[in-house]
């Protein structure tokens, strides 16, 4: 396989790639880097690589491979930052992209306390814009399995989303009797 069709056949799958190791890795360099990675490797392996029946699934599997061995060897991440998702604004006003920018920080500080495979699920299936299919190929697991997993962390994400609305009201309405 030459270089032009090796482009044509895998460079088309990139930015599920970069989604599932962003989900995974959630930062962005981390995410970048294994996704050369995957390519280097696939570029080894050109020649072997026709006998392949889905391709997309191979890649994810190998991206998703790759970074749990990087989270493993790194003992979570480097330095333990969080980089945030890119967000694309819908509103036009600074005042909306600002309030989308922190619901967005605020979902995905939640998403970080679920437990591991919960976390890894809700990431994969929200920010990486996996199939279920996909999801359990890549981590191993039995549809039924990844179907749980995605329930438990939405009803958890949902309770944390009440308890924490809850919260602020009661916050704003100390405030507002302790100014009356």
């Amino acid at each position: 396989m030459d270089a032009k069709e090796f482009k044509q056949r895998y460079y088309l799958f990139h930015p599920k790639l970069y989604r599932v190791a962003y989900a995974l890795l959630n930062h962005a360099q981390d995410a970048e880097d294994m996704l050369q990675e995957t390519y280097y490797k696939l570029w080894l392996m050109r020649d072997e690589l026709a006998g392949v029946r889905q391709p997309e699934a191979f890649c994810v599997t190998m991206v998703k491979n790759l970074c749990l061995d990087f989270l493993r060897s790194h003992g979570g991440r480097r330095g333990g930052e969080v980089d945030p998702m890119p967000v694309i604004p819908f509103g036009t006003t600074p005042e909306s992209e600002l309030e989308s920018k922190e619901e967005v920080e605020h979902i995905e500080s939640l998403i970080s306390r679920l437990p591991a495979k919960q976390r890894i699920v809700m990431r994969m299936r929200g920010l990486g814009d996996c199939t279920l299919e996909e999801i359990e190929t890549a981590l191993g697991e039995s549809a039924v399995n990844v179907r749980v997993l995605l329930s438990r962390a939405r009803k958890t994400l949902r309770e944390m989303l009440a308890k924490g609305t809850q919260r602020e009201f009661k916050d704003a309405m100390i405030q507002k009797t302790s100014k009356e």
